[in-house]
């Protein structure tokens, strides 16, 4: 099942335009993407956070201001995961849709939780972006 995808997608109740700048900026990742980030910083013009898979680099690949937040996750040993990621328009409101792709020597139960846990993350980012 190598190189297959499931997308998690939620509804946000706030314009496209606020949660692309939000969800966007790497800064705000540790008060919503647990599943990435427990803490980041910049160093040397690269966003670096310590993860549940160790010290990672952050890179935003995709064009914020057209709601792609498409992001390369780089691994201490050099390997780059790709994830997409984008809020898109749903009337008055927002579709964060962030797909996880089911990389090689993962199983169906790594997968899963890796669906969790994104989907626990854009819970968490909605509850945010919501509160007010």
């Amino acid at each position: 099942m190598d190189d297959a995808t499931r997308t998690i997608s939620r509804l946000i109740d706030r314009s496209p335009a606020a949660v692309a700048a939000y969800a966007g900026d790497p800064a705000n990742l540790p008060a919503w993407a647990a599943g990435l980030s427990s803490g980041i910083r910049l160093e040397g013009g690269r966003w670096i956070t310590d993860s549940p898979m160790g010290t990672v680099e952050v890179r935003f690949t995709g064009d914020r201001s057209a709601g792609v937040l498409d992001h390369d996750v780089v691994f201490p040993d050099g390997t780059v995961n790709h994830n997409p990621f984008r809020v898109l328009p749903h009337g008055e409101v927002s579709e964060v849709a962030f797909t996880v792709v089911h990389r090689a020597g993962m199983s169906a139960a790594d997968v899963d939780r890796d669906a969790a846990a994104v989907a626990a993350d854009l819970d968490r980012l909605a509850a945010i972006l919501e509160a007010d």
